[in-house]
């Protein structure tokens, strides 16, 4: 197979030479997308899959590329998936720092995408306990704080979430207008638009497992401009107002 040039400088295996625009759902073959905190890589392979090609992504776990093995055994046919196409795979990134990573720090991107994101499942206490909560709102800030480092100049943020009950509490629109990310538009995120995907708990023995999305799961689009009218409608939701 012969090797091309990707989005991003790199050779790659993938023998995709440039199309039309193909868009799926936000996302489209003409952003450099990054992907953070996958799970068994399967969001990734169903937005290379329906562009025909991946070299214009990057798609990262925190895990060890072991690590993920053990945790997610439907990962190996994803990866191999993604990499035939040209995605860059990255291991061992913190969503809190990954701006100082050697590879990361000298892109930007037009699109990142953190879907579902969780600080960690802790014996000790149940998704409502404020100590947990925290933990939540400290993995979100972190994250805000790094990602928009990695931002094309009118690029935008994603986050895939539960918005209803104690998810709700963990205050995603006022800890990204923290950071000056502005909520730039609210858009029912629903499985069935992403062929393939599927949602992982991502820790302990049930990591491989599925967890219920509810009835109020939205992506979250954020950018760095500065409109007013995203700016009140995020103090408005902060107070209860939807």
């Amino acid at each position: 197979m012969e090797a091309t040039v990707g989005f991003f400088g790199e050779k790659t295996g993938s023998n995709v030479t440039a199309k039309k625009e193909k868009w799926i759902m936000h996302y489209s073959n003409a952003h450099s997308i990054l992907l953070v905190g996958e799970g068994d890589f399967s969001f990734s392979a169903c937005l290379a899959r329906s562009f025909g090609s991946a070299g214009n992504m990057v798609a990262t776990s925190r895990d060890s590329e072991v690590d993920l093995m053990k945790k997610h055994r439907t990962a190996e046919n994803h990866l191999d998936e993604l990499e035939g196409l040209g995605c860059k795979l990255l291991y061992g990134i913190d969503v809190k720092d990954m701006q100082d990573d050697r590879f990361l720090k000298t892109k930007r991107f037009d699109r990142i995408i953190f879907n579902f994101p969780h600080a960690g499942h802790d014996p000790r206490y149940r998704e409502w306990d404020e100590e947990l909560i925290l933990r939540h709102r400290e993995l979100l800030s972190n994250f805000f704080s790094s990602a928009k480092c990695l931002l094309s100049e009118s690029g935008e943020i994603h986050v895939a979430h539960r918005d209803d009950g104690h998810y709700a509490q963990w205050r995603i629109r006022s800890l990204a207008r923290k950071e000056r990310l502005f909520l730039k538009e609210l858009v029912e995120f629903d499985k069935k638009d992403y062929p393939g995907y599927h949602n992982k708990r991502g820790g302990g023995i049930k990591s491989n497992k599925t967890f219920p999305l509810g009835y109020r799961s939205f992506t979250f689009k954020f950018s760095q401009e500065d409109d007013k009218l995203s700016l009140l409608l995020a103090k408005l939701a902060d107070l209860g107002v939807h």
